[in-house]
């Protein structure tokens, strides 16, 4: 089940951020949104405060054991340059609309210089859970993403979750209604969700704010690079919640975690720290929470200025050869997903499991 939101959840993890009249000005003059609109672009602004001990890596700054930094003075100045870009709740509050912006009920998407970035931000379901109408949405935004000039896309989340997988009270409400009709649609909308991950030509970056849950984390390793707060963990207890595998998990989590610890996360529902998921190959680099926004922007925009031949041309020589098998296993998840809600025996059994967590709650 989606996780509870919490009242105020920041997903840097500091919940002290004041608002500054540069970005969010008088809130009596804000201007009415129609998120309904599917035209244009977002456009959003943003505010964050910057920690001068930010904990970088990579060549960086020299990280030391207690968790501080000594940062050379440049660098300094670089983290300085993302104090006003930060991926946090607060966004979906204070929208500023242009002729040129895309709306998106359920998602943000912020054309960059040189990039897309896709904020999941559900206003339809609880901690940026999945429905077949948000996984449409994040479709398009990588088809447009795909035609347009960016290099690569960032794909993030707004709040204290990144995303806690499909939306499982959707689901108890849709195949309540017509089982075989319902069980079709859902498992064709996975597949076609998985099947855009698996095909898009460009890197893929994923900065992993919090909890990544089922659904939520078995695309990541579709995508090109993983980057988590410390604050973010990782599960798929598929097996647990009476679903089988989806998102290729039931081929990339062997191939990366091992198969002993695939087995305990997708058939007991294993919690990875992000430590833990940094040590197996299923994320690429953890940062501090406090400035997990800016050192994700800063490692972004370096990339965002190399050669996007170069970037795409990558891609292919490291992915191309997955691509087919990949797609084989995400047809089969889903037949065998669609199989399961189109049985009685199978929906009766999430059904039960689903009411009697909804009970708990």
């Amino acid at each position: 089940m989606p996780l509870k939101k919490p009242h105020n959840g920041l997903q840097n993890g500091d919940g002290s951020h004041e608002k500054d009249s540069r970005h969010f000005g008088n809130g009596s003059q804000q201007q009415n949104v129609d998120l309904n609109d599917h035209e244009g672009e977002q456009n959003l602004p943003s505010v964050l405060e910057v920690s001068n001990n930010s904990p970088v890596v990579n060549g960086i700054g020299s990280s030391l054991t207690n968790g501080s930094l000594n940062l050379h003075s440049t660098v300094k100045r670089k983290l300085d340059g993302e104090k006003d870009y930060v991926f946090d709740k607060r966004l979906r509050y204070s929208v500023r609309q242009n002729e040129s912006n895309c709306r998106f009920r359920d998602i943000v998407v912020r054309k960059e210089d040189g990039f897309t970035h896709i904020l999941l931000s559900s206003q339809t379901s609880e901690n940026n859970a999945l429905t077949p109408e948000i996984m449409k949405e994040v479709r398009r935004a990588l088809c447009n993403a795909s035609a347009d000039d960016s290099k690569l896309l960032l794909l993030s989340a707004v709040g204290s979750v990144f995303c806690s997988g499909l939306d499982y009270s959707y689901l108890i409400g849709r195949l309540s209604n017509d089982r075989r009709k319902e069980s079709t649609r859902i498992a064709e909308a996975i597949r076609d969700f998985v099947k855009a991950f698996i095909q898009f030509k460009k890197p893929i970056v994923v900065a992993i704010n919090g909890p990544a849950l089922g659904l939520g984390a078995s695309i990541l390793p579709l995508c090109d690079i993983v980057w988590a707060s410390e604050k973010a963990w990782f599960q798929t207890p598929y097996a647990t919640i009476r679903l089988t595998p989806a998102g290729c998990s039931s081929y990339t989590f062997p191939q990366i975690l091992g198969v002993a610890l695939a087995n305990e996360m997708l058939f007991c529902g294993r919690k990875l720290t992000a430590q833990e998921a940094c040590s197996r190959g299923l994320v690429s680099q953890v940062f501090w929470p406090t400035t997990f926004s800016q050192e994700v922007m800063l490692r972004v925009k370096e990339m965002a200025s190399c050669s996007a031949v170069v970037l795409e041309e990558s891609k292919c020589l490291v992915r191309s050869f997955l691509k087919s098998g990949l797609e084989e296993v995400n047809e089969k998840e889903c037949q065998m997903l669609k199989q399961l809600w189109s049985s009685s025996k199978g929906l009766d059994s999430l059904f039960s499991y689903l009411q009697d967590k909804i009970y708990e709650v």
